[in-house]
């Protein structure tokens, strides 16, 4: 099936594009179109017009400002899988980014875009909320900022408001923190049917902080506070820290589908949160020691 016809915007600066967007408020954004395209195909939306951000560099950007790494909304899957700086400082994203689909997606696709279309069940927004990343969005009337955790807001529904984009990804740099994304997929490339995304901080052997961002647990990305609190103070690498990070699944509302029941996903997500915080505070200790 062919999409319905609209007008195509490639605009240059982030300005234009907000423009574009403020003129039209049945026009959609693209960015790297691995998500945007089907849904056209399908006549799943039929938007006036399309304001490709394919032509503005500044949106693919990944720079340090001070004490924050800056992703630009622009930036593939593929530049985020492979940055040093992400890697030094907010290395459980490049491990989702590294865990997206296949190759050819990578390339295309990209973080901003896997944000704003907000689908519970994707890589990127796990990494976003376990880093207590905020979200920069522009508009006609300025930047303003969001925390990851108030940006997702329902299924595919976000803070964007109509006129808006999402620019760019800020993290504060997490150098020293133990990292690591754990993902159960039914078959190789597929969506996950639950993944945990891990960010520790370890003070002489114990853990000191930690988060954990949950995918395909709700109809949006989640925070696991219930077992975030049961781990502070528990010894890296013991039994009872595998105990506390069972409990990522408490106060979860997850989907029923071919994937697994919700009581199924529950499990799962405390086996994956006890191994991902396991291996994140090895990454930690190794740093720490």
């Amino acid at each position: 099936m062919r999409p319905v016809a609209f007008d195509y915007i490639r605009p240059d600066t982030v300005e234009d594009a907000s423009r574009a967007l403020a003129d039209d408020d049945d026009a959609a954004v693209l960015g790297g179109g691995q998500s945007l395209i089907p849904v056209l195909r399908f006549r799943l939306a039929a938007p006036s017009a399309l304001v490709d951000l394919g032509g503005i560099g500044a949106l693919r950007e990944i720079r340090e400002d001070g004490q924050d790494l800056v992703i630009g909304a622009m930036a593939t899957h593929h530049d985020v899988a492979r940055d040093p700086l992400v890697h030094a400082h907010a290395a459980v994203l490049a491990q989702a980014a590294a865990s997206v689909a296949d190759p050819q997606i990578r390339y295309r696709g990209t973080v901003g875009g896997a944000l704003a279309h907000a689908d519970p069940a994707g890589d990127i927004a796990p990494a976003a909320l376990a880093l207590d990343a905020t979200l920069e969005i522009t508009g006609t009337d300025g930047t303003r900022q969001v925390p990851a955790r108030e940006f997702f807001e329902d299924f595919f529904t976000t803070a964007l408001e109509p006129g808006e984009l999402l620019s760019a990804i800020r993290v504060r740099k997490h150098t020293g923190w133990g990292m690591h994304y754990e993902k159960f997929s039914p078959a190789a490339q597929s969506w996950a049917i639950v993944a945990v995304a891990a960010a520790v901080r370890t003070e002489n052997g114990s853990i000191a902080e930690t988060r954990l961002g949950l995918a395909n647990m709700g109809a949006t990305p989640l925070r696991a506070p219930a077992a975030e609190q049961a781990l502070a103070g528990t010894a890296a690498h013991s039994t009872e820290a595998g105990e506390a990070a069972a409990r990522a699944g408490e106060d979860t509302d997850p989907p029923s589908d071919l994937g697994g029941t919700p009581e199924y996903r529950r499990h799962l997500a405390g086996v994956l949160a006890g191994r991902a915080v396991l291996s994140a505070c090895g990454a930690a200790w190794a740093v720490e020691g």
